[in-house]
């Protein structure tokens, strides 16, 4: 059940939205945050704010890659895959960081920290190879620095949540 003010503020985005669809990856993102992924409660109660069907939702929810509909680490690090990070890296990159964290990629640290996901684009291509953890990307990421950048979500060093 989500909280009285985020129904109110998630009620007015979509009523300030020329049609429900377009606010639905907001109210999505909204929920994404208050639960830790998109339940399919809050699927629900996505689906009831946007007066759209849950199976419209869904097709929704599981077009965005950003859009978690299984549950995730306390940190999400997205490694984008696409033709311009690969050609940089981006592929050796993401095999440092799963060996680091020893787990396979698309897999969450045993202790629920760290969720490592492909990405198919961050559209930062001028500074592949990149990657992004919750909302903040760095690009030009060499093996070091992806190393760093985990080893300070162990730490909790970085301030960033999974969905902020």
């Amino acid at each position: 059940m989500i909280p009285a003010h985020l129904k109110t503020d998630l009620e007015q985005r979509v009523a300030a939205a020329v049609t429900n669809r377009e606010a639905a990856v907001d109210v999505m993102k909204a929920l994404q945050r208050h639960y830790g992924w998109l339940t399919d409660e809050a699927l629900d109660e996505a689906s009831q704010l946007l007066k759209m069907s849950p199976l419209q939702v869904e097709e929704l929810a599981t077009f965005y890659e950003m859009i978690y509909r299984r549950p995730v680490g306390r940190h999400v690090v997205h490694v984008c895959d696409s033709i311009s990070c690969w050609a940089s890296g981006g592929e050796t990159l993401l095999e440092s960081l799963a060996n680091l964290l020893n787990i396979e990629c698309g897999s969450t640290t045993p202790d629920g920290a760290v969720t490592l996901l492909p990405c198919s684009c961050l559209g930062n291509c001028g500074e592949a190879p990149c990657m992004m953890v919750g909302e903040k990307q760095y690009g030009r990421v060499t093996l070091e620095m992806g190393a760093e950048i985990v080893a300070a979500l162990r730490n909790n060093s970085l301030g960033i949540s999974a969905t902020s």
